[in-house]
């Protein structure tokens, strides 16, 4: 009997990494990212929004534009924009103060849920028509309750289409303030 005890501890322990393990998702699955923009096709010279929306994991938080703590790794997010193209600094939200069992003496200001990022952009009047992109890299660090995950880079595409003439699209995440 004392060996099946044994026997049966062993097994348990040698699973018990790999169960924890499962509950914890990889860094890169917590957030969701998607870029739209604010016209498609877009118009040649004229200026358009891009927003990425970020959809957060339930059970995570990442750290707003803005962390409370200096040591804290910021939500980032950087535009390569192509030659004869101008941007506008990115506008992050406000984030929302929460306490965490970690950080209980200090509130940390965080996103949840769902975020959404915005830039302007300006491409040049004689930008080629047809299919353009702009590459944006996101950076941030997803936590839960209880763990920190490795900080991550994200790349997002911001796909559209180049046109004479501009048509609006997705005016839910364009709604002036």
């Amino acid at each position: 009997m004392k060996q099946f005890v044994t026997l049966c501890a062993m097994v348990v322990a040698s699973f018990a990494p790999r169960l924890a393990n499962a509950q914890v998702p990889n860094a890169k699955d917590v957030v969701q990212s998607t870029a739209y923009t604010s016209f498609e096709p877009v118009a040649r010279g004229k200026e358009f929004q891009v927003a990425v929306v970020l959809k957060i994991r339930d059970g995570y938080h990442i750290n707003a534009r803005k962390p409370t703590l200096e040591y804290l790794i910021p939500t980032d997010l950087k535009v390569e924009i192509p030659a004869g193209y101008k941007a506008s600094d990115v506008t992050y939200p406000d984030g929302t103060l929460k306490s965490f069992a970690f950080s209980q003496s200090e509130k940390l200001n965080v996103y949840t849920g769902t975020v959404v990022l915005h830039l302007k952009v300006t491409p040049p009047a004689d930008a080629p028509l047809g299919a353009q992109h702009i590459p944006l890299k996101l950076r941030y660090q997803a936590c839960s309750e209880s763990v920190c995950l490795p900080p991550v880079r994200q790349d997002i595409d911001t796909s559209f289409t180049m046109a004479a003439t501009g048509k609006a699209a997705h005016q839910e995440l364009f709604k002036p303030k």
